[in-house]
Parts: structure tokens; sequence; C-alpha cells
């Protein structure tokens, strides 16, 4: 049953959302058929297609609740009366069309959900809990604020889709460029929840990095002359080439330039390549290009030390002027360690540590204890790692985290 969540619980949302037009009906729907799986599956064995058994079940429930509405003469807050936008009419070419113009069902309703009477935050956090499946502390964790911020942000969200009478339904090609952003924003923080889970086990969460890859690509096709889109399949691309070689044979968390780069995917290095080359002679370059860009040039060094320091360095310039994140100025500051040395990045995290926006990243306090135990300045780096251990939910990088503790000869507790 945990699989089959995993697996299908997009597909399933996104087919019931299309009978319910109302996404808090057809979470509460799609819940229902996961409820009633439990209790039939055991019984009758699972079906030989569990996601088509799933759907049926969670469309008609949804079916039975407008249904049970209609009778007491009410509503749906998201229900349209047009003739465009009834999804119970099969023959509505006008509704055909719309479809068309996104044929993946899950990058459809991501393009809906990322609607712009949302505030961006609240597309991500809303996209990235219904659609996506990502549990409500790991969204947080995502976008770097509390669970209850993160709860009260998808329940604000959620009121105001079913307040202003938001509807759900495809958009219009000529629609779809005003929710590029923040559909490129979801599948790279879906991308990023499956290289490395928020929480768990393992270290990745292969179903969603996957699922993160196939979106990519099928935002390619639908949208194949936009630059960002030919980034962020670039910088995915070229992050995931990296997969089998993040942790040994025992398990243990393995540092870039511990990697053994000969088993690095070579055709999807190749691959992020022609889109980068492609991306920069096109002129502008936006943040995913920038992003992956930099990537490419970690993963085409012949090793870790000849890594091009300077040009990675100046491609950050570029992207912090592009975008000024505290995230990309943290990711900076691992460069400018190699060129200028670690004091100078040391100065640069202590500013970010004082700025307060990063108080819940746990790769603030492991970078600084890196830089600190570099400079000989180990009882400080021990506390900067036990800092990070407090913001680790992951096991395998705690136990990389604890390890560099024992490694000082001092105690993770």
């Amino acid at each position: 049953m945990a699989d089959a969540h995993r697996r299908e619980w997009a597909f399933v949302l996104a087919a019931t959302v299309r009978v319910a037009q109302d996404l808090d009906l057809a979470e509460e729907c799609v819940q229902e058929a996961y409820a009633a799986a439990l209790s039939v599956w055991e019984r009758d064995g699972i079906p030989a297609n569990p996601a088509a058994w799933l759907t049926t079940t969670a469309k008609r429930r949804a079916m039975d609740a407008i249904r049970r509405e209609r009778t007491f003469r009410s509503k749906m807050p998201l229900l349209v009366e047009s003739e465009e936008l009834a999804p119970h009419r099969p023959a509505d070419r006008d509704a055909a069309k719309l479809e068309d113009a996104v044929p993946d069902e899950r990058l459809r309703l991501i393009f809906t959900c990322c609607h712009p009477a949302l505030a961006q935050e609240a597309r991500l956090a809303l996209t990235l809990r219904l659609v996506c499946g990502l549990p409500t502390p790991d969204v947080a964790r995502a976008l770097l604020v509390s669970e209850q911020t993160m709860a009260a942000r998808i329940t604000r969200a959620k009121k105001k889709i079913s307040v202003a009478r938001i509807p759900y339904r495809v958009p219009r090609p000529a629609e779809l460029p005003d929710r590029l952003a923040a559909v490129l924003g979801v599948l790279h923080l879906l991308f990023s929840a499956g290289h490395t889970a928020p929480s768990g086990p393992a270290l990745m969460r292969t179903d969603l990095a996957d699922r993160a890859l196939h979106l990519a690509r099928a935002l390619r096709e639908l949208m194949p002359d936009e630059p960002e889109v030919r980034g962020l399949l670039a910088l995915l691309v070229v992050t995931d080439a990296r997969r089998a070689t993040r942790t040994g044979a025992d398990g243990r968390l393995l540092r870039l330039e511990e990697q053994d780069r000969s088993r690095w995917d070579r055709g999807a290095l190749a691959e992020a390549h022609d889109l980068v080359v492609a991306g920069l002679r096109g002129g502008h370059a936006g943040r995913y290009l920038l992003q992956a860009a930099i990537a490419l040039l970690y993963a085409e060094a012949p090793s870790y030390e000849r890594t091009d320091w300077p040009q990675i360095v100046a491609l950050y310039d570029r992207l912090l002027a592009l975008w000024p994140s505290p995230v990309v100025a943290l990711n900076r500051a691992v460069p400018v360690s190699m060129l200028h040395g670690p004091a100078v990045a040391l100065t640069l995290v202590e500013t970010l540590e004082q700025d307060g926006r990063l108080s819940r990243y746990q790769y603030l306090p492991a970078i600084k204890a890196d830089l600190l135990r570099r400079l000989g300045r180990t009882d400080e780096a021990a506390t900067a790692y036990r800092q990070a251990l407090e913001l680790t939910d992951n096991e395998v990088e705690r136990a990389f985290l604890e390890g560099r503790l024992t490694d000082q000869g001092n105690s993770p507790t």
C-alpha cells in the first residue's frame, strides 16, 4: 500500500479532480479510495492494476458526492456551470483542445494548480502537497518554513480557491507562460526532494526524482522553445547522472570528491552538455540554465581538485545578480573556499547565518562546520556539526555528520 501511495497518488488525484472540479473534494475521495483499498485488497488481494482500481473508486466517490449535493440543491465551490468548463461532457470540443495543449495528466494538474491568482509560495506549497504527494513536513523543509506555517499556508491557498471561485480547468496555451515560473519551481523542488529525501532511511526517493525527470521531459516537449525549460531539464539530468555513486557499498554518503567519476552516466552528461550549450548560445541565461552550467562544470572536471573554480564562482556571481537567494549565496561559498581559502568563505557563511533566513537549513551549519574543520578550529566545528544534526532528518546524512564528529574525537551528542 505504501508503494501504491508513492507511485500512484498524483495519477489518481489528477484523474479525480477532473471529475470533482474541487481540490478538497478530490483529495478527500482519493484518501477514501486508499482507505477502502486497505480492507478490500487484504480480503481479495492486490489487483493487477492498482492505479486503475484506486482511480475508479475515487472517481465514483466524487460523482456520488456531487449527486448528493445537487440533490440538496447545493453547489460545489469550484463547479463552473459553463459549456467550456463542464467536466461531465466528453463531447466538449473546447475542453478537449485544452487537454491536448498539456497531454500529460500530472503536468496538466500542476499547471492548473499554479494559478496566477495565488501567491508564488502558495502555488508551490499546494502543488507539492496535493499533486506531488509530499507530506506537509517535507514541503515545509523544502520551502524552509515551520510545519505549522506550511499547514496554514496550504489551508489559506485552498480557501482562496474556494472563496474566489477560481475554476479548475486546464489553462489555454496562451496562459501557460504566466504559470511557467511556478511550474518550474515545483518540478525543481520535487526533484530536490527525491535527490536527497528530507527524511527517512534512504538518501534518495528515486520515485520522486524519476517523476520530476519525466515531467521535465514532458514540459520540454510541450514548450521546446522556452530557455528555462531547457535549463531545468539540463540541471535535473546532470545532477541525476551521479545517482549511482552518491553512496558507497556500505550505504555511507560519499562527498563529490569521493565519488567514482567513471561510473557517472556519460549519456546523461552529454545530453546536459548539449542542452546547456544550446541555451547559452541563445543569449539570455536564466536561473535554471546558470545552475545547470555550474553543475556541468563540476561534473566535467577531470577531478574535484582540478575543477574550474574561477569559472564556477563567476557563474555564481551571475546567478546571484539574477536571483539573490540566500541558498545560492551559501552554495557559492563552497567554490569560494576552494579559490580563496576557507577563511574567506567562512566570513560569507557567518554573514548568512546572521541574516537568519537559513535558520532552518541544515546545510548552513554543515558547510560552516566543514570550513571550521579545514581551519583547524575543531571545537567550533563540532558545535556546528551538532547544529546541523539537529536540523537533519535524513538518516544517511545524519550518519555522515555523526561520522565527522567521531573522526574529530567528539561525541555526536
